[in-house]
Parts: structure tokens; C-alpha cells; sequence
């Protein structure tokens, strides 16, 4: 393999969760031919890009740097060859995608279908739960949430803001008032999305 070969292999074993056998499987490789190649390329840089155990694998500083790097490279590459060539990649495979329920109800399905009418040779999958989902044990490429993301070596962009009321009946507010600052709430009875921020709260 040359070096943008062990490049892709890196990327890809970052995108499995860290898991070699699973890159391996989806490389066509065997596994112990992939860990070596990983540990050869740790040599090359002289720097460990993975803290492995027995059961789990995750990116040290320098491996989350060199991952992030790597696929600016690699797209560019990418780039690069089929301008060269003069061919447009062709859209193909399956897409799997997590989404909330109701965001992906109200803003996605359309957007699927008339892009799916585009890419005929592209299906898709897709889970609308609100529900939290691991995006590497569960195969996703691409999932959309809402609110704060924690840091993770998973590359995010900023599509639109949502925004959050409180409302109430009126007969609520005639029996209990009015809030006139949002720290009346703190003692009011309430009900609250249970899901919200992957929480499980129950208040009522």
C-alpha cells in the first residue's frame, strides 16, 4: 500500500468506531493485515493515532488531528480526479440517516424524495427517532440533531436554528397566573419533553 492508501485505510477504521475487524471486513482485508498496516503507519509518523484495548479503540490527540487532515486530503484527491477525468461521480449505494421524528416528518421527506428523483441509483434509510443512536455501532453516514453536540471526532455543520415556547392553557393560567419572568416557572407545574437533550425527565 502506499501512503494515501494507509490514509483511506485510517479513515476508514476511525468511521467502523475504531474497530479494526470491522474496517478489515468492510476493507476486504484480513484483520491482521490491517492492524499491521496501522501499526506501520504509527511507526512512519512516530505517534500512536489509536488507544486500543481488547474491547474498544479511540482516537488520541494526535489520531483525531491526522484523521480530520486526512480527509480534507483525501476528498481533495478525490476532487482533483474527476476533474481531471472529465467524469461526474456517480451517486450510488444506500444512505443511512438518523433524524428526530418530527423534524424529519416535517423537513426531511420532501427533501429525500426530490433528491432521490436526482440520484435514482441512491436509496436510503432512515430512522426518525428522537431517541439517542450510536452512529458507528448502528451504521449511520449521516445524522441530523438538535441542541448541544458533546466533542466527538465526528465532523458537524449547522443547518438552521429551532426554536422552543412555553404555552399554556387558559385555564392554567387562570388558576395558577401568569409568569411574568422566566424564574416564576422554576416552582410551576409543568410538563416537559422527556426526550429533550437525551434526558429522561418525567416532571409533570
Amino acid at each position: 500500500m502506499g501512503q494515501l492508501e494507509d490514509m483511506a485505510m485510517f479513515v476508514r477504521i476511525v468511521e467502523a468506531g475504531g474497530g479494526i475487524s470491522k474496517a478489515a471486513e468492510q476493507l476486504d482485508m484480513a484483520k491482521s493485515a490491517v492492524s499491521r498496516r496501522l501499526m506501520d503507519l504509527e511507526k512512519r509518523l512516530g505517534t500512536q493515532l489509536l488507544h486500543r484495548t481488547t474491547r474498544t479503540s479511540s482516537l488520541t490527540e494526535a489520531g483525531l488531528l491526522y484523521y480530520k487532515r486526512t480527509q480534507n486530503i483525501l476528498d481533495e484527491v478525490c476532487e482533483l480526479n474527476e476533474q481531471t477525468s472529465g467524469n461526474k461521480a456517480r451517486t450510488e449505494g444506500t444512505l443511512k440517516i438518523s433524524a428526530p421524528l418530527s423534524f424529519g416528518l416535517m423537513h426531511l421527506s420532501p427533501l429525500i424524495s426530490e433528491y432521490a428523483k436526482k440520484h435514482s441509483d441512491l436509496s436510503f434509510q432512515v430512522d426518525f427517532t428522537d431517541s439517542h443512536v450510536d452512529l458507528f455501532a448502528e451504521g449511520f453516514e449521516l445524522a441530523i440533531r438538535i441542541g448541544n453536540l458533546p466533542d466527538s471526532s465526528l465532523q458537524a455543520k449547522r443547518l438552521t436554528s429551532i426554536r422552543h415556547v412555553f404555552c399554556a392553557s387558559p385555564d392554567y393560567l387562570n388558576q395558577f397566573g401568569t409568569p411574568k419572568i422566566p424564574s416564576e416557572l422554576m416552582n410551576r407545574a409543568f410538563l416537559e419533553y422527556g426526550l429533550l437533550n437525551d434526558t429522561k425527565s418525567s416532571r409533570q
